[in-house]
């Protein structure tokens, strides 16, 4: 492969980019946005209307219906739900997932301008809400204080605003606290002896409470702006205004209330006939917090004792984020602000719902398990390669990983549970491509060539295959990229990291590793080549800049690596290395010896018996005729609009129903000869299949016993199900036991009851899993951390 050619000419330029991407793969990782679960943009609206004094039955007909003839001419809409109560109508509409926000956004709001129209004047403007996850608060900060709640507020408005200048922050909700307003009190008897109106009283203060620009002055070389200020700055300057004057000519007329009293004969003020008072309005909201346990000075969490548990009245501020951004920075940010924001003295501070803290444990948790995971398959690498190879192979994971999170970071990805777990399945993938080019290399080099010659050869022999290989994986996780629906989307993730990774490797196994292997390939016949002080000084200064960087991003990630390495050293020396001698010197031989004997054994052939071919390949002949019978049935159907034929309960298109027909019947017997052959075959292997059904229900009974202990509600049913099968090969193979000749019954080759058993055992696994009674659960059951009880009057 040119590929590889070109790689092995430029092996110090392969060498630095090695370097750039463990360098840029662990900048990528740092920062890259991390969320706990993916962020997915779903297209619904919710519209909501408000006509006060409008009963349900009006209010469709009037609002709801309207609104909605609007909504369905939409292209793109899936569905549109509305709910109407008094008073109030709410309408949902629905997109699909393929129309992205920004254009259902618009399509909705375009189509209810033109609704408007057909509303009433006097009902308020629709509102349209989005819905998006990222409308959950991220974050709560609850604030208490020995002082009045007006005066938390305030500090809380503060606050609000210094939080929503961080710029992963999209806004903060104040909840619970108490907000200011003037309230006019209109003393109605004042205002009937004066003859004074509500509206006469509104006017007044509306018609003073005004800034009016007054133009510009322009005075030699410069030019003024003008304005008269005549805002309120003080609740007392409304008591003084003129609700109304007498004429000119004097005491007569007033304007008249229309209310048939007295005409007032002097001005008559705001304090004549309200009491104006700087309160709070009517609260909308409260938020309340009891603590029973709290942080020490540790971080540890301690009980508060019981007769010190209390409810305290607080202002909550909820943080909502922006779409991508990252949380954990938000984080830091946010408890910056806190640390530098000047808390009068009293305040108490509580964080509560920190989605940073679950995504820093579930990140740590992944992390932790990646790097166990990777030394462990190093571990087993070491078993089977020896501790040379084993290593260099082992780095195909780092590399890969790296590599994919740098293209993540290209690709806009944030980071997430479902990417982490993707990794951790992918694991022992990544390093099959790696595995066949070093051994390869080596067996060339075993062979006497030269280092870099040995690794283009051996490079070259298997590079199509290992492309062949990448691309049957990625070919079996593409599908789920087109997986329909939210949860689609969500689990988009998976695949795509997968696909990643693993092109990652091929990457990594076809222009890194034939270079790297070039470099650092050593017989074990050969003397070690002693390194030079610069080497060992570059070496060690990567091993320290390496651990710094997992030091500064996650301690606990550094501490369990160092554990796990030096576990790993341990276990070599004394467990891996000398079972891996015993494995290979002694075990490895027998076993491919045992092997090919039942190779030889399992390809053995007899025909001699009569009809000897139709006895061996009848049954799955006709299995097979009847899957291609039935494939053929309904691709066929799609295209023939013919009508259908009644069979019972069952209708087939009448064009195809006799090829449908025969392949039913075809596949009918195949399946049944299939399920005979196999009993068969357990029959006369006799001691063979007692052994074998013995240890597979030893199998089942201890998987049976260990979801037992974790808390899985077995009954009998459940256990005699699944212990069945074996059982059942059990007591065929006894009686085989007593068979006295022993010429064949049915199948005389090897090879025939080979393929018939496996169906056999397939077709038994399909009819036990739906006999069993496990049932069927889109999540599992797990007990809950957080409670939200929403109370509706």
């Amino acid at each position: 492969m040119k590929v590889i050619e070109q790689a092995i000419k430029n092996r110090t330029l392969i060498l630095v980019v090695t370097g750039i991407l463990i360098v840029a793969g662990l900048y990528s990782y740092i920062t890259i946005p991390k969320e706990s679960a993916p962020s997915i943009d779903i297209p619904l609206f919710i519209i909501t209307t408000i006509y006060p004094g409008i009963g349900p039955a009006d209010m469709e007909s009037l609002v709801t219906q309207p609104l909605e003839r609007e909504l369905q001419g939409i292209e793109g809409v899936s569905q549109i739900r509305s709910t109407t109560f008094e008073s109030f109508s709410s309408i949902v509409v629905e997109f699909d997932l393929a129309v992205e926000n920004i254009v259902a956004s618009q399509r909705v709001r375009e189509q209810i301008d033109l609704a408007r129209s057909e509303l009433p004047s006097d009902a308020e403007e629709p509102i349209i809400t989005e819905f998006s996850i990222d409308d959950f608060p991220i974050m709560s900060i609850n604030l208490a204080a020995d002082y009045s709640m007006a005066q938390l507020t305030q500090i809380a408005e503060r606050l609000e605003d210094a939080l929503e200048a961080i710029p992963g922050v999209r806004e903060v909700d104040v909840i619970g606290g108490l907000e200011r307003e003037v309230q006019v009190n209109v003393d109605l008897n004042a205002m009937k002896g004066y003859n004074i109106s509500f509206q006469q009283i509104i006017g007044a203060i509306q018609s003073q409470n005004l800034t009016i620009p007054g133009g510009n002055v322009d005075v030699d070389r410069l030019s003024y702006l003008l304005r008269i200020t005549g805002e309120f700055q003080h609740p007392n300057e409304i008591e003084d205004l003129v609700i109304f004057a007498p004429p000119a000519g004097g005491g007569g007329g007033g304007s008249g209330g229309g209310n048939g009293g007295p005409t007032p004969l002097g001005l008559v003020y705001v304090r004549d006939v309200a009491d104006v008072i700087y309160g709070f309005k009517d609260r909308e909201s409260y938020a309340r917090l009891t603590a029973y346990r709290i942080e020490d000075n540790n971080g540890d969490l301690i009980p508060i004792p019981v007769e010190e548990v209390r409810e305290n009245p607080v202002v909550s501020l909820d943080i909502k984020q922006r779409s991508g951004s990252n949380i954990l920075e938000i984080s830091e940010e946010v408890n910056a602000v806190l640390a530098d924001f000047g808390f009068p003295a009293g305040t108490q501070i509580v964080l509560t719902n920190d989605a940073s803290d679950d995504i820093r444990n579930l990140i740590t948790d992944l992390e932790n398990s990646i790097i166990s995971g990777m030394l462990f398959v190093v571990l087993v690498l070491v078993f089977f390669l020896g501790i040379r190879n084993a290593l260099l192979v082992g780095t195909a994971v780092p590399l890969a990983i790296f590599t994919g999170f740098l293209v993540m970071t290209i690709m806009g990805l944030t980071i997430n549970f479902v990417i982490l777990f993707s990794l951790i399945i992918a694991l022992g993938l990544l390093v099959d491509n790696s595995v066949v080019i070093v051994e390869n290399i080596y067996r060339f080099r075993e062979q006497g060539y030269e280092r870099f010659e040995a690794a283009r050869l051996g490079a070259n022999e298997v590079g199509y295959a290992l492309l062949a290989s990448t691309a049957t994986l990625v070919a079996a996780f593409l599908p789920l990229l087109f997986w329909p629906g939210i949860i689609g989307k969500f689990m988009s993730y998976l695949p795509m990291t997968l696909i990643i990774v693993l092109l990652s490797s091929l990457f990594i196994a076809l222009v890194i590793y034939p270079a790297l292997t070039g470099f650092f390939v050593r017989l074990s016949t050969e003397k070690k080549r002693e390194k030079s002080r610069l080497m060992k000084g570059t070496i060690l200064a990567a091993v320290i800049i390496a651990a710094a960087v997992i030091g500064i991003n996650n301690y606990i990630t550094l501490v369990v690596l160092v554990l796990i390495v030096l576990f790993f050293v341990i276990t070599y020396r004394l467990i891996v290395k000398p079972l891996s001698l015993i494995f290979t010197g002694k075990l490895l031989p027998e076993f491919i010896e045992g092997y090919k004997s039942f190779l030889g054994w399992m390809l053995q052939r007899n025909y001699k018996v009569r009809r000897a071919y139709w006895r061996n390949m009848f049954s799955l002949s006709a299995f097979t005729i009847g899957f291609l019978l039935l494939l053929i049935g309904g691709v066929l159907s799609l295209f023939l609009s013919e009508p259908v034929l009644r069979i019972g309960p069952a209708t087939l298109p009448a064009a195809t129903a006799p090829i449908l027909l025969l392949g039913l019947f075809s596949l009918g017997v195949g399946i049944l000869g299939i399920i005979v052959h196999t009993i068969e075959s357990v029959f006369l292997g006799g001691m063979r299949s007692v052994i074998g059904g013995a240890v597979v229900a030893v199998v089942f009974l201890l998987t049976l016993l260990g979801f037992w202990f974790r808390g899985a509600n077995l009954d009998a049913q459940i256990i005699i199900t699944v212990l069945s099968i074996p059982l059942f090969a059990v007591a065929v193979g006894s009686l085989g036991l007593f068979r006295k000749h022993r010429s064949p019954i049915i199948l005389s080759d090897n090879r025939a009851r080979l393929l018939n058993s496996i169906f056999g055992a397939l077709f038994a696994i399909v009819i036990v899993f739906n006999v069993i009674p496990t049932g069927l659960n889109f999540f599992p059951d797990t007990d809950p951390n957080r409670i939200d009880i929403n109370i509706e009057g």
